[in-house]
């Protein structure tokens, strides 16, 4: 997510930082090779221009330019204007009876597989939501949706087979819905390849009928300048109250967010993080400022372990670690929480000044997918005893797997290490050390 953009930012303010007396002439050049990453990211040459503008005006401030360290005070006034620029006004959805939301966009957007992310979202917080089909072109949208709704245990309107008056489809689904009980309604509506005079026709009669508190226009983030024209079209034609930002997991630049958030003025509200049904959280913009920034956004960290990891299942983990009991069983436990969490690539990201010791590291989630498999190709007896793991049950572990006896010689050399470095409190320690802890709990 924003990987390009955070990586080239990251590079500037580290020669910032390195001057102990900045000039104007420092300031300068550091914020034209800022607009460059900018423009670089797909952000739109006037967004960035006036971005670039504001923090100029401010970095060149008296106060800024005599303080101690004037490289981490413009550090800090970027930080504090991409926060900004991201959505100042950020608000969480109007959710007031009757509360109904409006998911807009074009096809492969992911607006089906979204709506259904925020049902789930808003039953977390403890709503009733329910799914309202109201793509009447693409069959496929239907029951896409209600194989999703299955998924997620969260009720779906289907309407009639061949049915075309999308407002008689509305009035079928809100009766629907009464006797349903939910609190809040999301209609899920039909998209284009590109926008037209039909499909916004229609989302206006929609829109008239419904009267809904959100609308919500579902944007794939790695379209770039396209996504930005869109929401443009969207936003005047039948009016947004605010984004949901699709696939930032595969974005490397990033910049669609932050010139769409800028020319609709309109918050972004949500992102898509992944293709799982929970890979969806609300947008912060400070926090993802601190994440582009090499900050790490722990406070999300924290949100997100507290929601995959069972409290009792983590201490138990912890008491097997300090008696030197940790197995393939809790090895295997942990990588599923990781994976809850995002996989270890994303829980790094959100650690402070972890961005650049990520840099040429190879993390890749196929990687831990084969670990997995090789772990899950052992018996019972030999993932709590890996010691008896000879060459023959290595042979066949390898085949199981899919993988190579070198590779399966490599996990369990690994693992091997990764239980002696337990059994020594002074280097558990240190590692905790280097990722910003404290001492082992024991």
């Amino acid at each position: 997510m924003f990987s390009s953009l955070s990586d080239n930012l990251q590079e500037t303010f580290k020669k910032l930082r390195g001057h102990g007396k900045l000039t104007e002439k420092n300031i300068s050049d550091a914020l034209r090779e800022v607009r460059l990453a900018l423009l670089e990211a797909d952000v739109e040459f006037s967004v960035a221009k006036e971005f670039i503008a504001k923090v100029k005006e401010k970095a060149l401030g008296e106060s800024v330019m005599r303080s101690i360290k004037p490289g981490q005070q413009i550090v800090k006034i970027f930080n504090d204007e991409l926060a900004e620029l991201l959505g100042g006004d950020a608000a969480p959805l109007d959710l007031n009876p009757p509360a109904r939301v409006l998911m807009v966009g074009l096809n492969g957007a992911g607006k089906t597989t979204t709506s259904a992310k925020l049902a789930l979202h808003l039953r977390k917080e403890g709503r009733r939501p329910l799914l309202i089909a109201c793509d009447l072109y693409r069959p496929a949208a239907v029951d896409q949706l209600v194989t999703l709704g299955k998924q997620i245990n969260i009720p779906v309107f289907e309407p009639e087979k061949g049915a075309k008056d999308l407002v008689k489809v509305a009035k079928a689904a809100l009766k629907w819905a009464e006797d349903k009980g939910g609190t809040v309604l999301i209609f899920d509506t039909a998209g284009r390849q590109e926008v037209d005079d039909e499909l916004i026709g229609e989302l206006k009669k929609l829109r008239d009928f419904l009267e809904p508190k959100e609308t919500l226009l579902v944007a794939d983030s790695a379209t770039g300048q396209q996504a930005v024209n869109v929401a443009k079209v969207f936003d005047e034609s039948i009016g947004l109250t605010g984004l949901v930002l699709t696939k930032l997991d595969g974005d490397a630049r990033g910049g669609a967010a932050l010139s769409m958030r800028s020319v609709t003025n309109k918050p972004i509200k949500f992102a898509g993080t992944g293709e799982k049904v929970s890979d969806f959280e609300a947008f912060v913009p400070d926090r993802m400022a601190g994440r582009i920034l090499g900050m790490g956004d722990v406070v999300g960290l924290v949100e997100r372990a507290a929601d995959a990891i069972d409290e009792a299942e983590a201490m138990r983990m912890a008491e097997r670690m300090q008696k030197s009991a940790f197995d393939f069983n809790d090895f295997l436990a942990q990588m599923k929480m990781m994976n809850k969490m995002g996989g270890m690539q994303s829980i790094l990201g959100m650690l402070p000044g972890m961005g650049d010791k990520l840099k040429g590291i190879n993390l890749d989630d196929r990687r831990m997918k084969q670990t997995e498999a090789i772990v899950l190709s052992m018996t019972p007896k030999e993932r709590s005893r890996p010691e008896i793991i000879k060459a023959s049950r290595r042979r066949r572990i390898a085949a199981g797997s899919g993988t190579t006896v070198t590779q399966v010689n490599g996990l369990l050399k690994q693992f091997g290490q990764m239980r002696k470095m337990m059994r020594n409190k002074g280097k558990m320690n240190q590692m905790m050390k280097q990722f910003g802890g404290g001492k082992m709990p024991f």
